[in-house]
């Protein structure tokens, strides 16, 4: 049996978010999409579809003693070959046996696909309606259409219920979970609904009060009005120009505008006039 513990390189004390950002960061870099090889991947979203679920973790952790040969069912501790079907009788069934179940043999069902999509910040912001193309395990493929919600936090994974695993037909389908990775933006950084903007301000007009105008990440343009005697670090805040929020997008964050105060070259004669005004 593999170790799935080794695959996604974290010890068998790892909590449960320690688990997915070990698959997160493997699964990107492994991905067939991106070079990766497949059944490595493959491996990696094996290891993580045992780990990530308490119940098979705890079964993979703590798996039933050997069975017989050639499949003849299970025996456990202080039960003597041949002797289950007398407990089973005697007790009135299986799931009425006090040795907790332990004739009970796990019943088979259609597995959870743990899948990745990556998307840009401005599409994190409007939402995205996504059209993809999945490989079931039985071998066919299927095409999911999936609408990831304006506001979308980095990591965050949806579920789509019924959209997974359909090998065994007489049974529920498997889920889908689809993990979200949002790309680093160039100009905007997210700190929860709020996008975080610096802008530079020249001594000038930090001393006497100027105006900067910003593109928003919807393409909209802002006014932030420089005060006069703005100081390096301060920040102003636009309320409504953020994020919108994932689970209710009546509500937007703010922006932050720290300030970066700079130093313009000047020439002779201006620094002539700067120091009559100041000396």
């Amino acid at each position: 049996m593999a170790d799935y513990y080794q695959t996604l390189g974290v010890d068998k004390t790892a909590s449960d978010d320690e688990i997915k950002r070990a698959y997160r960061k493997l699964a990107s870099k492994n991905h067939p999409d991106k070079g990766g090889n497949t059944e490595k991947f493959q491996e990696i979203q094996e290891a993580y579809a045992t780990l990530s679920d308490n119940e098979k973790r705890h079964i993979y952790d703590n798996p039933p003693p050997q069975g017989v040969p050639n499949g003849q069912g299970f025996h456990f501790n202080g039960v003597p070959p041949g002797m289950e079907d007398f407990f089973a009788q005697a007790f009135g069934g299986f799931n009425n046996s006090p040795f907790g179940g332990m004739f009970r043999q796990q019943q088979p069902r259609n597995k959870v696909l743990n899948l990745n999509t990556s998307i840009t910040l401005k599409e994190s912001f409007t939402g995205k309606d996504l059209l993809a193309s999945v490989k079931l395990p039985n071998g066919r493929d299927q095409t999911i259409e999936v609408k990831i919600p304006a506001g979308i936090q980095d990591g965050t994974t949806l579920r789509l219920a019924g959209l997974g695993d359909d090998t065994y037909s007489d049974l529920p389908r498997g889920d889908i979970h689809l993990t979200v990775s949002v790309q680093p933006h160039t100009r905007f950084k997210r700190e929860g609904d709020d996008l975080v903007h610096e802008i530079n301000v020249s001594c000038i007009d930090a001393m006497l009060g100027s105006s900067v105008f910003i593109d928003t990440i919807d393409d909209k343009t802002l006014e932030i009005k420089i005060n006069p005697g703005t100081q390096p670090g301060q920040i102003y805040a636009a309320q409504g120009y953020g994020m919108p929020n994932m689970h209710d997008n009546r509500f937007k964050g703010r922006m932050l505008i720290p300030v970066n105060i700079t130093i313009p070259l000047i020439d002779e004669d201006q620094r002539k006039q700067l120091n009559k005004i100041f000396k």
